[in-house]
């Protein structure tokens, strides 16, 4: 090993430099994953008695090393059940490098560090005219966007389409007599891959009244993988989108064309500075929608 230069007791190395800029590189990807929620609070806890664990061991200091020891054997456990849901998208993320995929493991491994725009579809006004429709009539939807993969797994649960995009396709699948309106439609790369799919539930238990089973698999779904979900409210005909667990609530057609263009630019994952203010927006709209109801 390359002696580099020395800082006290510590003997760096170029081996050492690159280690430290791998785990910098992954400390800032899981720190993004985790970004506007609870659980980078606990992330930052847990990295902060790691880190006072490596120095108490590298001073040798026997007795509080043990202690932190045992507590940070107990905290992989701790760390698991906590952060299921990042664990979960992390995993997705991970599950994208594979020397199968497509081929090419190179652009694969690229896609974790570099944003690349998607070029496999952009025309989004069928399914903007549809839900406009669809909420003109009272008629509840549930559309799955998805620009990663067809999300095979739920897409197995209802029914195979493979079929082109176009409004009067989806506004036939959600008429309240068709066969396949009772359950959510997966889009990916211009297609309808399924119709009739089963989506998992959230267990949040903090939701506002007005929102029933078809919001809450909305928000479930987003939960569990990379996909922005739109949903037309049965009872009211609102439109409303749902990313990361977040529900961006009453939209109008031009703010969920937005929507859906962000997600497909992969704007908002710039920062929590776009998710804030529409955040904001849902909860008085909320609030404005209970004092006009009583």
């Amino acid at each position: 090993m390359t002696l580099l230069f020395k800082i006290g007791f510590l003997d760096i190395s170029y081996v050492d430099i690159f280690d430290i800029l791998l785990v910098s590189v992954l400390i800032y990807n899981v720190y993004k994953l985790m970004r506007g929620s609870v659980a980078i609070r606990v992330f930052l806890g847990f990295l902060s008695i790691y880190l006072i664990y490596l120095v108490v061991n590298a001073v040798e200091m026997e007795l509080l090393g043990n202690i932190l020891g045992q507590f940070m054997q107990v905290g992989v456990i701790a760390v698991i059940i906590l952060f299921q849901q990042e664990i979960r998208k992390f995993l997705l993320i991970i599950g994208k490098i594979t020397v199968f995929d497509e081929g090419n493991f190179v652009n694969s491994l690229k896609s974790i560090f570099v944003r690349q725009e998607d070029t496999h579809w952009k025309n989004i006004t069928p399914i903007i005219e549809a839900v406009k429709t669809l909420g003109g009539s009272n008629t509840g939807a549930l559309i799955v966007l998805s620009k990663n993969s067809e999300l095979k797994f739920y897409a197995e649960s209802g029914d195979r389409m493979d079929a082109l995009i176009s409004k009067r396709l989806l506004i036939s699948i959600f008429n309240k007599y068709s066969p396949l309106h009772d359950g959510a439609v997966i889009i990916y790369e211009g297609k309808i891959i399924a119709a009739r799919c089963i989506l998992p539930v959230t267990e949040k238990d903090d939701l506002p009244a007005q929102f029933g089973l078809r919001h809450r698999a909305a928000i479930g779904m987003s939960e569990v993988t990379d996909s922005l979900v739109l949903v037309v409210s049965e009872e009211t005909g609102q439109l409303s989108s749902v990313r990361n667990g977040h529900v961006y609530h009453n939209q109008s057609t031009q703010e969920m064309r937005k929507t859906i263009n962000r997600y497909l630019s992969e704007e908002e994952d710039n920062g929590q500075e776009v998710e804030a203010p529409l955040q904001e927006s849902v909860l008085t709209k909320v609030k404005e929608e209970a004092k006009s109801a009583v």
